[in-house]
């Protein structure tokens, strides 16, 4: 399958790092579709990218989620390949944690993306792709972030055994262990006050190298 003309979904493509892999495949000549929570700032970016199809979607509406890439199949012509980068931040101490911010954390993190994937899968073709980016938490979960951590790891459990059982159909799936960024990210936390953060990496080169890179290659096989 080549790059020039694939048709990619990015979901999430109002944040830091869907918008910069949105702009990064467009650039490389990728069939674009954008998914996003901020209407306004979903069409503005649509527009900046070459009036790109946009929708916006709920995070808790997970029957929409999961219809977002029907959609984009369809306003593209074909669906070769996906992007997943939403997500919330949350600090607080297990015992401390609200059970309500707890579901949030949930949702937004796990079972949102799942759903959005789960409806990708139903309608690719082999040789599509499938990225999402959960986080290099999954691998070193620190205190004071138990919920946050446990709803990025079950999402990156979700993606392991989701990806073992399309490999028969020739169906990658990439579960994009990000590093921190220096995006300002935890300051919009929906609940808790984030620790100190050493410095994180650049954002653009760390979307190049982690997602955009990786799924590009993933598509020339």
């Amino acid at each position: 399958m080549g790059v020039e003309g694939a048709g990619v979904l990015v979901v999430g493509a109002t944040g830091e790092i869907g918008g910069q892999a949105a702009e990064q495949l467009a650039r490389r000549g990728t069939a674009l579709a954008l998914a996003g929570r901020n209407r306004d700032r979903l069409e503005e970016r649509a527009s900046a990218l070459g009036e790109r199809p946009w929708r916006s979607f709920d995070a808790y509406d997970l029957d929409g989620c999961a219809q977002l890439a029907p959609w984009a199949r369809a306003a593209l012509g074909d669906l070769d390949a996906l992007v997943v980068a939403v997500g919330v931040a949350g600090f607080g101490t297990a015992a401390t944690m609200p059970d309500a911010s707890a579901e949030h954390l949930f949702t937004v993190n796990a079972l949102a993306p799942m759903a959005v994937v789960r409806g990708a899968l139903a309608v690719m073709p082999p040789g599509g792709v499938v990225s999402v980016v959960t986080g290099e938490i999954v691998d070193r979960p620190p205190r004071a972030m138990a919920d946050y951590a446990a709803a990025k790891t079950a999402l990156a459990a979700w993606l392991g055994v989701a990806g073992r059982e399309v490999r028969r159909d020739r169906i990658t799936v990439m579960d994009v262990r990000m590093p921190h960024l220096d995006t300002g990210f935890a300051s919009r936390a929906v609940v808790g006050t984030p620790p100190v953060l050493g410095p994180g990496a650049a954002p653009t080169e760390a979307v190049r190298d982690h997602v955009v890179l990786p799924l590009l290659d993933a598509l020339r096989r």
